[in-house]
Formats: structure tokens, C-alpha cells, sequence
């Protein structure tokens, strides 16, 4: 071998430049993935040859079947493989295939990432939110998320379960190497092409018919035309009449003509409309007047009440409250049905605000008029009990339609209202009196202690300060319980009210059964109140005596008046 002493001489030059370009042809660095060519097969192991490395990288047979690539294991094919070391612990070259591949198919998925370009792939497995879609081209593996499976929802997807189809990417993180891909924006955009060809057919005032009703929201309901295209009529357009919302005129599955106002062909929109199929029917609404009655014809039946039809395209609510007279809450599904013709009468025509009130109630008679001329205030009726609550009963007159409330304190004018309530079960037949009627309220109050004489007219003729003889009927700490002679209604009087000395003032002073004369000492008929007093009569008494005899100071110039201060004095001294 010579060797060039010399460097400047022109055969040094050209040996430099033959080294060079020998030592570019194979660039050896870690990272990298180079070409490898087969040199050797075992059953394990496959050998290959990378000029510029000491030894000879291997790969285990089985990474390079799982990869697919069991054709190219043959002495003499060339796979490309990552160099992870070109020298590791032990001297040998480590290189990867399965990550070259996977590196190799990053790249091709950026570039189809930055390019807008759909991949091909197939569904391998179902996973947690989606499935798992692996690229064919170089066996990457990317999520798919199972809002993005299709435009519809899907129970099944096995028909879709590894077969080849187009993926549109969607998101890459670069710094993570996750790709997410969606097959539902390729079925739109095949939609959206097939879509814009549809929406040239229509033309602004084309009547589209037998539209069906596919679902509605809160501002308009959506048809299905042909089952090519879905179009929105909105709420405004649904009908002249005040609407809520389209559930209180549609049902899924109804089929309705259309008339189209709007085609925007940017967004691939159609908008229709129903009411402008019909005139304005509130043109002619002079023809319709109030209080009178007009057949109705029941459309829809709602937990509210029925929306009814008047004329084609002319609704109004009939509401529960106005279907009868004697049902407070009526439901009127069991009282109507669809297709019903009633008579109506029409309560409110408000042009502004398009709406139109009925009542189905006020073409028959008020049975609460009726039951007024029949048992005028003060009347005795039989009734029967068909409900109670905690206050009070409620009795079905008899031979008529309507109830009547009867309060607890209306039962009895003795005993406790509460306790007394309790006496009376549901399907009691009991007489009571009419106490109140409220024909334009439909309410009735009767009262079953009014059919008995009242206690308290036993003070009819009595007066404020008035002596009264009672006896004692029971005592307490809190004072007594008295009954006036010739009543039938107990009285308190408290502690406080039995003497003006407070030592006198006590109710163990009495045992029960005596007989005491008491002032009154409050009387309010009206609002059946009444006041007994033994404290008062004391005092009325003491000023009788008083104004009678003279002064609290007369006697005392009389012999020993003050014979009893001057005895404590002396006891003191």
C-alpha cells in the first residue's frame, strides 16, 4: 500500500476524493433508518449486512411476520430498518424494523395530515370511546372515536370490521404520535356533494308533498322529503294561530304539504313553510263573534287541554278548565278525542296577539246557578261525604252535579273542631245547610252545626260588665273552666282573671260544682267571642261600694282605725 507523504500532490487530492465519496454512500448514525440486505436465514433469526457496520445486525423471524413481511424473508431482499446502536454493552448493533416501519408511516401520515388527503385503513378492534383503525399502507395504529363512525348512530358496527375504506385525519400530536381519524366526514362530504345536486331541484314557491314529520324542536319542525332531504319549518311558519311548541300541533310520522320561501344554496338549507299554503284565516275573522256558539273540531288533545279547529288553518285552545262545569281537574284525554266536532262558545278574539279563547262548558247550564235557584242560602240538603283532608269534608249534594266544601269549624259549636272531624269517614250521608253560594267561583260552603241552636245566643241579650251566674267545671294551673246556667258551652277563666288579690287568685281555691257569679268582661257575637271575669265583678263591686259609702280613707278618725300600725310598730321596738 503507498502511502502519500506529501498531501499536495495530485494523487493525494484524488485519493481524499474517492475516500469521500465512498464514506457518503453510507452515512452510519444512531436514529437513523438505513437499508439492510439479507445475508443470512435461520429459524429463528434473520442476518443482515449494512456496509460500514463491524458486525451484523439481526431480527427476529417472527417481529418481521407480524409486520407482514414474510415474502420479502428471502437471502437477498433489502428492509429497511431503525438503528437504535450501532455498539451496545456487548458489541452488537441493535436495529429495529417493526419501528422503522412505524416511523416510516408517521411520516406518510403527516404529509397526508398537511395535504387535507384521506388514508386507508380498516377497524381492527373496538376500544374504551371508538375503535382502533390500523393505516394499511404501513400498519400505524390510530383511534377512531365513536362520534366519528358515522352521521347516524350505529347499534352494530361488525359490518364494518377490517374492511378497507378511506379515513379522514383529524388530529396528530407530533410530540405524543397519536393520530385520530374520522369516516364520518367522508361520508359527509359524499353527502354534501350528492346534498347540493338535491337542492337545486327546488325553486322558492314549489310545493313539496306528503313531507314527513322527523322530529322538532323548540324552534320548528324538522320533514323528511323523499328521503333525500331534510328541511326546517319553523315555528312562525307552522301555523297563523299562537304555537308554544310543534308537539301541540305534529306527531312523529304525520305527512304534511309544504310550501318552500327559502333556498340558500351555501349552506344547503331549504326552508318551508305550512301556513302560507292557506290565506290568513284572522282576514276574516269579523265573521266570528263573541259569546256565541260555533261547532269546533277536536285536532289534538294535550295533558292541558285540546287544541281545536274552528276552520282549516284557524286554532285555539280549548283548556281543561274550560271543558266542564263540575270536574275541577279534568284530564282531557278521557273527556275528548281527536276528531271530536263539540260545540264551543268563543270567549276572546285578540287580533294582535292572534289568539282565540273557547269554552265548551258555557254551552250547557251552570249547574251552580241551577243549584241556587233550587236551594237558595239558608236551605237544608242532604249530601254525601266523597273526600276529606286534614281541615275539612267534601259532600256531594244530593239529586245534583256539584260539591260542597264544609269546614271543620262548621261541625259543632261544643267540641273540638279537629276531634270532631274525625267522627266522619267517606260515604257519610249527612244534612247540612247552606251557608254560601258562588255561582261565578263554582263554590258552596255549608256547615252542619248551623241545623242546631247556636250556645251563643244565650248572650243575645246580655251586655259588657253584665253579672252572670256560672258553674265551676273543672279547675287547672291556668285557671277555670265555667258553664254559664242555661248554656250548653263551656268557658275559661284564666288565673288572672279570678280575684284581684293575687293570694286570692288561685284555682286550687275550688274543687268543682260551685256556683259563682262573673262579669263579662268581652262580647263580640260577630266573631263569637267572649270574655267571663270574677276579677271584674270584684272591682264593679268595690266602685259600687265606693261611690255608695264614700271614700277608701272614710273611717279612719274612727277609735282604734289605726290601732294595728301602732301594734307593729311596737312589735319592732
Amino acid at each position: 500500500m503507498q502511502i502519500y507523504k506529501e498531501l499536495n500532490t495530485p494523487e493525494t487530492k484524488e485519493f481524499e476524493k474517492l475516500l469521500n465519496s465512498q464514506l457518503s454512500k453510507s452515512q452510519i448514525e444512531e436514529g437513523k433508518i438505513i437499508e439492510g440486505k439479507i445475508n443470512k436465514i435461520t429459524e429463528k433469526f434473520v442476518f443482515l449486512f449494512i456496509p460500514g457496520l463491524k458486525s451484523e445486525p439481526v431480527l427476529d423471524i417472527n417481529e418481521l411476520k407480524s409486520m407482514g413481511l414474510s415474502e420479502k424473508i428471502k437471502v437477498g431482499e433489502t428492509i429497511p430498518v431503525l438503528l437504535e446502536k450501532i455498539e451496545d454493552k456487548n458489541g452488537e448493533v441493535v436495529v429495529s424494523a417493526s419501528k422503522a416501519q412505524k416511523i416510516k408511516g408517521w411520516d406518510k401520515l403527516v404529509e397526508a395530515y398537511e395535504k387535507n388527503e384521506p388514508v386507508m385503513g380498516k377497524i381492527t378492534s373496538k376500544c374504551k370511546g371508538g375503535c382502533i383503525v390500523e393505516h394499511i399502507d404501513t400498519g400505524s395504529l390510530m383511534f377512531l372515536p365513536g362520534s366519528q363512525i358515522s352521521d347516524k348512530p350505529l347499534k352494530d358496527i361488525s359490518h364494518l370490521m377490517n374492511e378497507p375504506q378511506k379515513f379522514a385525519l383529524i388530529k396528530l400530536d407530533k410530540v405524543r404520535g397519536n393520530a385520530c381519524v374520522s369516516r364520518r366526514e367522508i361520508i359527509s362530504s359524499f353527502k354534501k356533494e350528492d346534498k347540493a345536486k338535491i337542492i337545486e331541484k327546488y325553486k322558492v314557491g314549489d310545493i313539496i308533498k306528503n313531507a314527513e314529520v322527523k322530529g322538532y324542536s323548540s324552534f320548528g319542525c324538522f320533514f323528511n322529503v323523499n328521503n333525500e332531504l331534510d328541511v326546517l319549518v319553523h315555528l312562525q311558519e307552522i301555523s297563523y294561530s299562537r304555537i308554544n311548541h310543534p308537539d301541540e300541533v305534529f306527531e312523529i310520522g304525520q305527512k304534511h304539504d309544504l310550501k318552500v320561501i327559502s333556498v340558500d344554496k351555501e349552506k344547503l338549507q331549504v326552508g318551508c313553510s305550512i301556513k302560507q299554503l292557506s290565506p290568513d284565516p284572522f282576514e276574516h275573522i269579523s265573521n266570528y263573534e263573541l259569546n256565541k256558539i260555533y261547532k269546533v273540531k277536536v285536532m289534538k288533545i294535550m295533558d292541558f287541554g285540546a287544541f281545536c279547529e274552528l276552520e282549516p288553518g284557524l286554532t285555539s285552545l280549548l283548556h281543561s278548565s274550560e271543558i266542564s262545569w263540575n270536574k275541577k281537574n279534568v284530564s282531557p284525554k278521557k273527556m275528548l278525542k281527536v276528531g271530536d266536532e263539540i260545540d264551543c262558545v268563543i270567549t276572546e278574539i285578540d287580533k294582535e296577539k292572534r289568539r282565540i279563547a273557547i269554552s265548551h262548558r258555557l254551552t250547557q247550564d251552570n249547574p251552580y246557578e241551577t243549584f241556587e235557584k233550587k236551594y237558595p242560602v239558608g236551605s237544608t240538603v242532604t249530601g254525601t261525604i266523597i273526600s276529606k283532608n286534614e281541615y275539612s269534608l267534601f259532600v256531594n249534594i244530593e239529586d245534583t252535579p256539584v260539591d260542597a266544601f264544609l269546614h271543620c269549624n262548621d261541625l259543632t259549636y261544643l267540641n273540638n273542631s279537629e276531634e270532631e272531624l274525625t267522627k266522619y269517614k267517606k260515604s257519610d250521608t249527612i244534612k247540612v245547610k247552606v251557608l254560601e253560594i258562588k255561582s261565578s267561583e263554582q263554590k258552596i260552603r255549608v256547615g252542619l252545626r248551623q241545623l242546631s241552636p247556636d250556645p251563643l245566643d244565650f248572650f243575645k241579650d246580655k251586655k259588657v260588665n253584665q253579672t252572670i251566674t256560672v258553674k265551676i267545671v273543672s279547675t287547672d294551673n291556668k285557671g277555670l273552666v265555667v258553664r254559664p246556667e242555661n248554656c250548653e258551652m263551656d268557658f275559661v277563666i284564666k288565673k288572672s282573671q279570678i280575684a284581684i288579690n293575687s293570694a286570692d287568685a288561685r284555682p286550687t281555691r275550688f274543687t268543682g260544682g260551685e256556683k259563682v257569679d262573673v262579669a263579662i268582661s268581652e262580647l263580640d257575637l260577630e266573631k263569637r267571642k267572649v270574655g267571663l271575669s270574677m276579677r271584674l265583678l270584684e272591682e264593679i263591686e268595690k266602685k259600687e261600694a265606693l261611690e255608695k259609702y264614700g271614700s277608701e280613707d272614710s273611717g279612719k278618725n274612727l277609735p282604734f282605725s289605726n290601732l294595728s300600725e301602732e301594734l307593729k310598730n311596737k312589735d319592732k321596738k
